[in-house]
């Protein structure tokens, strides 16, 4: 008699129903978030701006509040209005200087009125490169407008290209108004966001490191903001202040041309140097106005390396490099936003690396001196 073989284990219905159920939940949550991020989209990079103000700013905030008797919301307004106040009118006078400094351009290429100032007979007794700067310069001014003539067409494409950029400088200044507007907002719900960010956290790390992780998050947002695009930002408000009180053509180009420099880690001196050149050879100041513009100028071209060390990693459990080969890679991958972005997941996924690391040396067993072979071999 022979036993019968049992049957192979078949799915029951029960578990087809269940996998159905969950791959249709799976299936519909997808939906839901794709139809909020296409929502949410248009706002996507106002809103990330006004995040990183928020956590920027919330020390600020949290200071000004306890003086104020706690008051969250009037503290917002204040330090609305004080960065409206110290940060937009300064960068609305220079971007105006360089709106200006494009637009005669335009209209020097369509007329074909674009010179250089002839040079000073002073240039020529400069040591070493005096003469042949003194050439050039004279050629520049000899020949510059037929140049001009035969590449008009070109020029006239770039003019109106810059045109675009003027445009462009517009819209965002606007958009940061806007953005500083909706983080004054955020921060006076600070509290209520910081729980629910450090809830976030838990969630998806746990709640062995979460914490540890929000807490290095915004730290390494508050480092890039303050160390980064904050020095950058400070010292082209400066050494463009300085040019416009000393009258150094194109002050508001110069003072953009700064801010990228010090984004780029690049050092303000290629611009500072050259402006304080042109105070002594080609402006109409005296020796007492030119020694104090140059002062200034060569002060405010090395201001970077007394903020940097200060404001640079401040706070942050990561090397400076590292945050600032983050930075640096998220703005050559994304731009200014990228910066951020760049450096936050740099951090952390160094803290994560040193981590494991830490956890394996934490398993070798350490050697004892009787373990030694004899005669130390």
């Amino acid at each position: 008699m022979s036993v019968p073989s049992e049957p192979e284990h078949q799915p029951t219905p029960l578990t087809s129903t269940v996998l159905m159920d969950v791959l249709i939940r799976a299936g519909l949550v997808v939906a839901l978030a794709l139809l909020c991020y296409r929502v949410f989209a248009p706002f996507l990079t106002l809103i990330a701006w006004s995040v990183i103000l928020a956590v920027t700013l919330y020390p600020m905030h949290q200071s000004l509040a306890g003086k104020l008797g706690g008051k969250q919301g009037l503290a917002a307004t204040v330090v609305v209005l004080a960065g409206i106040v110290l940060i937009l009118v300064p960068t609305t006078l220079l971007m105006g200087s360089f709106g200006d400094t494009v637009r005669q351009l335009v209209h020097d290429v369509q007329n074909n009125t674009l010179k250089v100032p002839p040079p000073r007979d002073g240039v020529a007794s400069w040591p070493v490169v005096g003469e042949r700067l003194h050439a050039l310069w004279s050629q520049a001014y000899t020949d510059l407008p037929d140049l001009v003539q035969s590449m008009q067409p070109k020029l006239g494409e770039l003019a109106r290209k810059a045109l675009g950029v003027v445009a462009g400088i517009g819209t965002a200044l606007l958009m940061f108004l806007a953005a500083i507007i909706v983080a004054g907002i955020v921060m006076a719900y600070g509290r209520a966001g910081t729980g629910a960010m450090h809830a976030i956290f838990v969630r998806i790390i746990g709640p062995a490191r979460g914490e540890e992780f929000a807490a290095l998050s915004t730290a390494t947002i508050r480092a890039v903001a303050q160390g980064v695009i904050g020095v950058a930002f400070i010292q082209a408000i400066l050494v463009g202040l300085c040019l416009l009180v000393a009258g150094v053509p194109w002050a508001g180009v110069l003072a953009g041309i700064v801010l990228v420099l010090g984004i780029a880690q690049v050092p303000a001196l290629i611009v500072t140097l050259p402006a304080i050149a042109w105070l002594w050879t080609g402006s109409d100041h005296g020796t007492v106005a030119a020694t104090a513009y140059s002062v200034l100028l060569f002060v405010a071209g090395m201001a970077d390396n007394v903020l940097k060390p200060l404001m640079l990693g401040r706070g942050v459990d990561a090397p400076m490099p590292v945050i600032l080969i983050g930075a640096l890679g998220g703005l050559a991958t994304a731009g200014i936003l990228g910066m951020f972005v760049g450096a936050t997941l740099l951090a952390l996924g160094y803290q994560i690396f040193m981590g494991w690391v830490d956890a394996g040396a934490a398993r070798v067993p350490a050697a004892h001196p009787q373990d030694a072979p004899p005669g130390g071999r």
